[in-house]
């Protein structure tokens, strides 16, 4: 397999880890899962993790070809269109982002002028579909269960996951979001465990564990398959499906839940300004 190079950037407010994977014949690239940084307390958002990975494509004399987010996130601010206006690229994330628009769309009453095609994108990703990174053939898998929309982009022997995985230690991603289903999120880990064993696996997410120390953003598929405390070991999806909806029951939302969807289901775009030139995020009261 085609193997590609992988810049890690990590957010560790958020947790989250953004990525820069190029075709080092070509030195065209990809931007993956990128952060805005925001502030709760404040509503400020800052772009300091986004200039952090502009930066390193910018000294690299990288070419973005896209700007890719797995999935519409819940726990971060994607930068995806200020990435795009400092270094170039096309918009992309999975078709099934109509779903997660008009559900969310709803739950914050976003109105007419919302949207609810995907066409705030660039490009919509189908299942199983190729392309190019420079001279590195792509795919994009859909892999849902964590939300509707999530994708796996296998870009040569590097499979960028979004929140389907963690690392071994750490098990698998929750899925109580509306539209989440924890039996589509094992047959969607199957799929993924059945790529090449060698394939790297590149998370979007650490939280560590008790007794580990680090935070890690890259796995495998062997070591997923042999080690991950939800699957190893041969667990069956019921089994698996009544852990994960006993697991989940118990976990608070995630800080940043209802700004985050609010901005990535307009592709990163902050809500439109209001009458007196101030951009505004709801919070909907007693909803989940």
């Amino acid at each position: 397999m085609q193997h590609p190079e992988v810049q890690a950037f990590f957010d560790e407010v958020s947790h989250t880890f953004s990525y820069v994977a190029w075709d080092p014949a070509t030195s065209k690239a990809a931007v993956l899962d990128s952060v805005l940084d925001y502030d709760a307390a404040s509503g400020r958002t800052r772009h300091s993790s986004a200039d952090a990975l502009i930066a390193f494509v910018r000294a690299r004399g990288l070419g973005v070809d896209w700007v890719i987010d797995t999935h519409v996130h819940a726990d971060h601010l994607s930068a995806a269109p200020y990435v795009q206006a400092q270094v170039g690229g096309r918009l992309g994330i999975g078709e099934h982002i109509r779903e997660v628009q008009d559900t969310f769309g709803r739950l914050f009453n976003a109105g007419e002028d919302f949207r609810r095609d995907g066409s705030q994108f660039d490009h919509l990703f189908q299942d199983g579909e190729r392309y190019m990174i420079g001279g590195i053939e792509a795919v994009a898998m859909h892999t849902p269960g964590h939300t509707p929309a999530c994708m796996t982009h296998l870009i040569g022997d590097a499979a960028f996951v979004g929140d389907t995985l963690f690392m071994p230690d750490y098990g698998t991603a929750r899925c109580d979001f509306p539209g989440g289903d924890a039996r589509m999120l094992y047959r969607s880990i199957q799929r993924i465990f059945a790529l090449p064993e060698q394939t790297r696996i590149f998370l979007c997410h650490d939280y560590k564990t008790a007794d580990r120390h680090e935070f890690l953003h890259e796995t495998s598929v062997a070591a997923e398959r042999r080690d991950n405390i939800h699957l190893r070991g041969g667990v069956g999806e019921d089994e698996f499906v009544r852990m994960r909806n006993a697991r989940d029951a118990t976990l608070a939302m995630p800080a940043l839940i209802l700004p985050a969807v609010q901005v990535n289901m307009r592709a990163g775009q902050l809500p439109p300004a209001e009458d007196n030139g101030v951009r505004y995020l709801k919070i909907p009261l007693d909803a989940f």
